[in-house]
């Protein structure tokens, strides 16, 4: 168990990385958005590369951004009964919601984005607008979001099944795995 729980703070840590970089992507986002203003209404310059551009730096920050969520515990749930479980009951319904949602969903959209960003990839796509950018790199997120979402979850997993076992503590509000 012990090698399970440091396989799955290695993957904690590569999830802070890109983490990182969706969080850095909201100001590159901010940025970029207000370049395109400041040059469309001083100086009646636009591009569609523009707005492109920042679809997909949006892309990014959602995508690269999910699995840090699921890592923190701070992703969307219903607690109308969940909220009432003792810490046992939550890390149960947890383990049961991981594997029987979250990892089958998971593993789903990486097998159909996989090959919608490969043939992209492959035909070197252009968006069909005006100025438009080369599609590939958007079309990368949705299977490396979803990759980085499954590598969570089996960390999530092993986290579960570890403080199950009486291996990992979790602090006492179950929000977050003690550091």
């Amino acid at each position: 168990m012990k090698a399970l729980l440091r396989f799955a703070g290695w993957i904690d840590q590569l999830n802070r990385i890109f983490g990182w970089v969706a969080t850095a992507g909201v100001l590159v986002c901010c940025l970029v958005s207000t370049g395109n203003a400041l040059s469309r209404y001083a100086f009646s310059l636009s591009s569609n590369a523009w707005l492109e551009i920042q679809w997909y730096i949006f892309a990014g920050i959602v995508m690269l951004g999910a699995a840090v969520t699921l890592a923190r515990n701070e992703h969307v749930r219903v607690d109308v009964l969940y909220g009432r479980l003792p810490a046992r009951g939550k890390a149960w319904a947890d383990l049961l919601g991981l594997l029987i949602f979250l990892m089958p969903a998971m593993l789903t959209l990486l097998y159909f984005s996989a090959p919608y960003f490969l043939s992209s990839w492959n035909s070197q796509e252009y968006s069909s607008n005006e100025g438009g950018l080369i599609i590939w790199p958007a079309r990368l997120m949705l299977p490396l979001g979803f990759l980085l979402v499954c590598l969570q979850g089996v960390s999530e997993i092993i986290k579960r099944i570890g403080y199950l076992r009486g291996e990992y503590e979790m602090d006492t509000h179950y929000e977050r795995p003690l550091q």
